[in-house]
């Protein structure tokens, strides 16, 4: 086992002291808004003491791909680590995005490619040409919203308020209750020949607040429209949020979004693992670079509920969430005595202490300690691996 540090990122959204709490680095005037586990080539894992290995986690595997990865994962993945591990604070709403299918992340890698665009572009969409399935798991209580409402019901919220663009697309959703009614009414709010002015956003805005201070029985939904517009005036994503899923994750609670899910993280405290990607289309609620239109092009309209994943327990210690793709699971492992626990997964795992202080042992006898906030990269040569010790770990790995 190699113990490994995040790499940071800082964008607007973070916030200033959640991810410093848990790495256990002082806080300064910077947000920090994630910390990225994996081997990604835009932002890898650095390694503490190398010892004579390269500094990265992207060049170890590199080095020798089957010893890192094992026989399974080069086969079915390639020299790549499948997935990406990070932990995300959000203390501002995040933007209205969607992540890619495999197929157009492909096409669209190679298009850009083919273009020059230089990788790390602003304005590039494509970093790499995966797909971008994820799961959160909330350590605080996390907001967001998720994927479409069904069509009569983002009808009634729109129902009744006294602003022009409020009732145009009333008048969409109850013409056509169906998937078309949705994909019309987020298609007509964010396509750039269509969408809504400043102060047509405004109007809707000012209309669901006036709802809310009366009595509002959508009260969530009015309290998402202010939230967002005091982030983002103006922004058509602000009316957006109308026809999106609100969720509430309280700690421990874990939900999957699709490849194609259209999705907005609003506040909080969680762990994301992912397929090992930097892959986002942003249409909305974002001072970043914003393509509607690819956008458009990956939506997946059918409504439906938000995909919670419920987690199966594992040797008794360990709760494993199961998500639908074949790039990652993740698991929670809590322990409080001097058992030798097992965890799950045999291939390459990233794993991160929680809560206080554990001792991770390989087949092989190896081991690492690791307190809170700290991480490491357990590699399939290791074998199975038991946990001991007072505390919270979680884990990345392949099904």
């Amino acid at each position: 086992m190699i113990e490994i540090v995040g790499a940071l990122r800082h964008y607007a959204w973070g916030s200033r002291v959640l991810i410093p709490e848990l790495v256990g680095m002082p806080p300064d005037d910077r947000r920090v808004a994630e910390a990225w586990l994996g081997a990604h080539p835009t932002g890898p894992s650095a390694i503490v003491a190398p010892d004579g290995l390269p500094g990265d986690l992207c060049d170890l595997i590199a080095s020798s791909p089957v010893e890192y990865l094992g026989e399974d994962v080069v086969a079915r993945f390639g020299s790549h680590l499948p997935y990406l591990l990070k932990v995300i604070a959000a203390e501002k709403p995040l933007s209205l995005q969607v992540h890619p299918h495999i197929d157009r992340a492909r096409e669209g890698y190679e298009e850009e490619e083919r273009a020059g665009v230089p990788i790390d572009a602003p304005h590039r969409n494509y970093k790499d040409p995966n797909h971008k399935p994820e799961l959160v798991l909330a350590l605080t209580k996390f907001e967001a919203l998720c994927g479409f409402r069904a069509p009569r019901r983002a009808a009634e919220l729109f129902s009744g308020l006294q602003a022009p663009l409020a009732k145009e697309l009333h008048g969409v959703l109850t013409a056509q209750p169906t998937v078309q009614g949705i994909r019309a009414a987020f298609t007509q709010l964010l396509e750039p020949s269509t969408r809504p002015s400043a102060a047509e956003v405004e109007e809707v805005t000012e209309a669901c607040l006036a709802r809310l201070a009366v009595g509002s029985t959508s009260p969530r939904a009015d309290r998402t429209v202010g939230q967002l517009a005091a982030a983002y005036p103006g922004d058509p994503g602000v009316v957006t949020s109308l026809l999106l899923n609100p969720v509430t994750l309280q700690p421990g609670d874990a939900m999957f979004v699709p490849a194609g899910g259209v999705h907005a993280y609003l506040h909080g405290l969680g762990i994301e693992v992912m397929a090992s990607s930097d892959n986002v289309l942003r249409a909305g609620l974002t001072p970043k670079h914003v393509d509607v239109r690819e956008l458009l092009r990956n939506v997946d309209y059918v409504a439906a509920p938000p995909i919670r994943i419920a987690p199966e327990t594992f040797h008794g210690a360990t709760k494993v969430f199961y998500a639908p793709v074949d790039d990652f699971e993740l698991s929670v492992t809590t322990i409080c005595d001097d058992v030798a626990h097992p965890m799950p997964g045999r291939g390459p795992r990233i794993l991160l202490c929680l809560e206080g202080r554990v001792t991770v042992t390989s087949s092989g006898a190896g081991s690492l300690t690791l307190e809170r906030g700290h991480a490491a990269f357990a590699p399939a040569s290791d074998g199975r691996l038991t946990v001991t010790g007072a505390g919270k770990l979680v884990q990345a790995d392949v099904p």
